[in-house]
């Protein structure tokens, strides 16, 4: 058995991300003293799916009741709230409006009514006089008002959770890919690019468009891959048209909610995203390709699987990626005022889309074990409004992981990995 002092640090996370810095974060508060450190290839937090999404905080409503998402996200979005009151964080409470535009969408809304009751969130139906009592400008046939959607700083609120990590005690080392992973009897020893070696007890895999590649690191078959699918967004020009959040009646086929409008924590109002498929695992337009990250998608038999069954959805999606004329005709179908002029280009987000080796599109959130290791390997939205949850959870296996090698939660003693 290795001692203590031969570890660089009792859990290592790899993923600077919000779920992997709030993974850390709940490990410095649960058991003080822990010695943690957080690997992270960029130059500083949430560069990714956390920093590239609408800023939305989810109320639950869509996920299957039982699912960790629904337990998650509810739980999370009231969490989420109180911490960004708490250190200061941009966010508001604004609820949002789902507006079916046909006929054919009503059932859908009344089974999101359902669930929403089921999940004890405030919902309120609404006829079409009443949806212009909250956005006067959108037009549609029926809607239901979900009163605890909000929005918040998602990357204020990944730097506060580092913040709050190093004060603790913790470490975060920027500019650290991760190239290789030896996974040992006493634990694990990983390597980054510029050929430090840190030994841990346990190893967390938070590395989101990457977990799946760094499970293979570590000796381990995820039974998935990452296939990303690039959100695409416009910034309305008039943000004056929209109120607050407005969403279609989502297709339950697909873990994507179409194109809905999203007025932020800025005042600025989002329009978007697109759904389409990403040439790289961070491919924020159609000119980033990296070709063997490609090979890497297609050489998945996923990948073909979703192509042949979905193939209509894709194509929509490929032509309003192409088309501004067709995204707008998109967006007209809620708020008929907008205008091709009224849409501003804006960043790009790229979604870490799990599937199976059936086509399978992993609906709920996904966290594998091994020896030494717990894994992250589906957490697209609404991780980041469920980010408190998920931390917490992913720390409890890694610190019981911990126990494996000896480990014992200090009990006045504190220290930080090197």
């Amino acid at each position: 058995m290795m001692t203590r002092a031969a570890y660089d640090c009792d859990v290592l996370v790899i993923g600077g991300g919000i779920v992997g810095l709030s993974t850390a974060y709940a490990i410095t508060r649960t058991a003080p003293g822990t010695r943690v450190t957080v690997l992270e290839k960029e130059w500083g937090p949430a560069r990714h799916q956390t920093g590239r999404n609408s800023g939305v905080i989810h109320s639950g409503i869509y996920y299957r009741p039982g699912s960790l998402k629904a337990r998650y996200a509810v739980r999370g979005a009231a969490e989420m709230v109180d911490f960004c009151a708490e250190h200061g964080i941009a966010h508001a409470v604004t609820g949002k409006l789902i507006v079916a535009t046909e006929r054919s969408e009503l059932p859908r809304l009344h089974a999101l009514v359902q669930r929403g009751r089921q999940h004890g969130l405030p919902v309120r139906e609404l006829g079409p006089a009443q949806i212009t009592e909250y956005e006067p400008r959108v037009r549609g046939l029926a809607a239901i008002r979900v009163g605890s959607t909000g929005v918040c700083d998602f990357g204020a609120v990944a730097g506060r959770f580092a913040a709050e990590v190093s004060g603790a005690g913790g470490v975060i080392r920027y500019g650290a890919e991760v190239t290789a992973i030896d996974r040992r009897p006493w634990g694990v020893a990983v390597r980054t690019a510029d050929g430090t070696v840190v030994r841990a007890r346990v190893l967390v895999n938070c590395a989101g468009l990457h977990c799946d590649r760094v499970a293979r690191l570590a000796g381990d078959d995820p039974g998935m891959r990452i296939v990303p699918f690039r959100g695409e967004y416009y910034e309305l020009a008039r943000p004056e048209l929209v109120r607050g959040l407005v969403y279609p009646v989502p297709d339950p086929a697909f873990p994507f909610l179409g194109v809905h409008l999203t007025r932020g924590h800025d005042g600025g109002v989002h329009v978007g995203p697109t759904a389409v498929p990403a040439l790289a695992r961070e491919g924020y337009g159609w000119p980033v390709v990296r070709p063997r990250e490609l090979a890497d998608t297609l050489a998945w038999p996923g990948t073909w699987r979703i192509a042949r069954r979905h193939w209509r959805y894709g194509a929509g999606e490929v032509h309003r990626s192409l088309s501004k004329h067709a995204f707008t005709q998109a967006v007209r179908r809620l708020l008929p005022e907008v205008t091709e002029a009224d849409l501003r280009p804006a960043p790009a987000g790229v979604r870490a889309q799990a599937v199976l080796r059936d086509g399978t599109l992993v609906d709920d959130f996904l966290i594998r074990e091994a020896p030494h290791t717990v894994h992250v390997l589906n957490a697209p939205s609404p991780a980041a409004t469920a980010s408190l949850p998920i931390g917490r959870e992913v720390a409890r296996r890694a610190l019981l992981r911990a126990r494996e090698t000896g480990w014992r939660p200090p009990a006045v003693e504190s220290g930080h990995c090197v």
